[in-house]
């Protein structure tokens, strides 16, 4: 990285929002931009999970760029390698790979008031941005929770998202803890290697089959000469899932229905009625991201794995002990134990316009304006950011709507011309949160009965919208300066309207404002 090195717009992260955020900056012809990557790959969660077994629980055409459609996708549910190199595709396609920098963890970001601009401190050195855009993701920072005697285990240790590969399971004893979304893949695939695997289950998933399926040579030749039949596959996925919406956020107990069929998939493949009654969730279905696996049940039935319903509370030695006071002797521990969603530790490493971070502006829960724009962080907007994630449809048409947003931001600190920030005001945010969280109160998320990642440590549910995505695509259209305090550089060292020195406020409702509203506006793809 080039000393003092300047962009336009730095963004944070090579995963579908990074990649997204910059093949819409070039589009939106900016191409003084960089893309800043810890690793060394792109793909971001695509790259990190490869356990065995990992896949995608959104059908392929859905969870795809529209601008990108893919039509040679090989099963209807994809794999970790396939949507990977989907990835890299992508960021081939369009040029992107001149913007990235490796192996440049983002280590501090701090706003110079001054010059109004980030700076950005990275391990292989620093630079400076008008804006940043964040998108390292709510899946990027593994948990594993603090267990007694944990440090002193003999064993392997590592978490479903930093796999071992070069470490052989085979007839190994195993203990997988935690039944999310990761380890109900892990464990079918595990299973028949190992010579014992014993799950620590604190609260069991209600889960559907997964009805994936090879994608024949004759469907791929048509979407490959007919593109728009792509176009509608994706969009009958699409509708499909939006039609499924109100039962979530509305009328959670017509899920009642979906119970039963979810109950009658777990009596097909377990026939013990107590291996049943242990996996019997006691919550409203949905409460907890429903999981697809056709191959999870039969797999606990099998007479080398033993259920735990109980979760893992202390480790003695090879001992591994569940808080009801079952242990088992195993070789080696796996954590499917989820990430750091509500406290990204990416929030400590942003320090914004009042010199504290943005954790600590979060102190009470995240919030941000449209899931983009937090206040008193100028110029700085995320990607899949508080309450833009979803319980039943892909995060894709979120990520591009929020793109919309991103592109029409630049646009209007454009029009404002000059040495300019935009700082979402205070106001704004609250009445925003305000209404998202008046809507999340009769969800099935808040209301089905259990405890899930969605909710933050205060109970809080930050992390899903409770709407439709096209709700979101409306709200996310374009920016609505009244929303923000615009910023301009200028030559006094005064304070203006309790700003740091250096820096104008102009209010909304100057012409400046007024100038914005004749500024073309961009759709978006749809």
């Amino acid at each position: 990285m080039a000393e003092h090195e300047h962009a336009r717009v730095a963004v944070i992260g090579s995963g579908f929002g990074g990649l997204g955020a910059a093949v819409r900056l070039r589009r939106e012809g900016i191409t003084d931009f960089v893309v800043l990557e810890r690793a060394d790959g792109v793909g971001g969660t695509w790259r990190d999970n490869s356990y065995p077994g990992c896949a995608c629980d959104v059908p392929s055409h859905l969870y795809s760029f529209s601008f990108a459609p893919n039509p040679d996708w090989p099963r209807t549910f994809s794999g970790q390698q396939h949507i990977r190199a989907y990835l890299e595709h992508v960021t081939d396609l369009f040029g992107l790979r001149p913007h990235i920098r490796f192996d440049s963890e983002v280590e501090l970001m701090t706003w110079d008031a001054g010059n109004l601009r980030w700076e950005i401190e990275t391990a292989r050195g620093t630079l400076t941005a008008d804006v940043v855009v964040s998108a390292t993701g709510p899946l990027s920072d593994p948990k594993i929770p603090e267990i007694p005697g944990l440090a002193s285990f003999p064993g392997k240790v590592f978490h479903s998202a930093r796999w071992d590969h070069d470490y052989d399971l085979r007839g190994k004893r195993v203990a997988m803890v935690g039944t999310g979304a990761s380890a109900i893949q892990i464990v079918p695939a595990i299973q028949p290697r190992v010579g014992r695997l014993t799950l620590f289950q604190r609260t069991p998933p209600w889960v559907m089959p997964r009805l994936d399926r090879a994608i024949s040579g004759a469907e791929r030749r048509l979407h490959r000469s007919v593109p728009f039949t792509t176009q509608l596959r994706r969009g009958l996925l699409w509708g499909i899932r939006e039609l499924q919406v109100q039962a979530f956020t509305k009328h959670p107990d017509e899920l009642g229905l979906v119970e039963q069929l979810a109950k009658r998939n777990m009596a097909r493949a377990v026939k013990d009625p107590a291996l049943r009654a242990k996996l019997t969730p006691d919550y409203r279905i949905g409460c907890k991201r429903i999981l697809l696996s056709s191959e999870y049940y039969p797999a606990l039935a099998r007479p080398n794995v033993d259920v735990v319903a109980s979760g893992l509370s202390e480790i003695r030695g090879s001992t591994v002990v569940a808080a009801d006071g079952t242990e088992a002797e195993v070789d080696a521990i796996i954590f499917g134990t989820g990430f750091h969603v509500t406290d990204m530790p990416i929030a400590e490493r942003v320090v914004g316009a009042e010199g504290i971070t943005l954790a600590e502006s979060w102190k009470n829960g995240m919030q941000a304006l449209r899931g983009a724009a937090a206040a008193g962080f100028p110029n700085w907007m995320t990607i899949i950011g508080p309450n833009t994630g979803l319980g039943n449809s892909s995060m894709i048409l979120m990520i591009e709507s929020q793109l919309n947003y991103m592109a029409d931001y630049l646009r209007q600190l454009d029009v404002l011309g000059g040495c300019t920030a935009l700082d979402a005001r205070p106001a704004a945010v609250e009445d925003w949160n305000r209404k998202v969280q008046e809507r999340m109160k009769r969800t099935v998320w808040n209301t089905g009965g259990c405890t899930s990642w969605y909710l933050d440590a205060s109970g809080r549910n930050t992390t899903i919208w409770p709407g439709t995505t096209s709700e979101f695509r409306r709200a996310t259209r374009r920016v609505d300066l009244a929303e923000y305090e615009v910023i301009r550089k200028t030559a006094t060292t005064a304070k203006t309207d309790g700003k740091p020195a250096g820096m104008a406020v102009q209010k909304a409702g100057t012409a400046a404002e007024k100038t914005v509203a004749v500024v073309p506006q961009s759709e978006g793809a749809a």
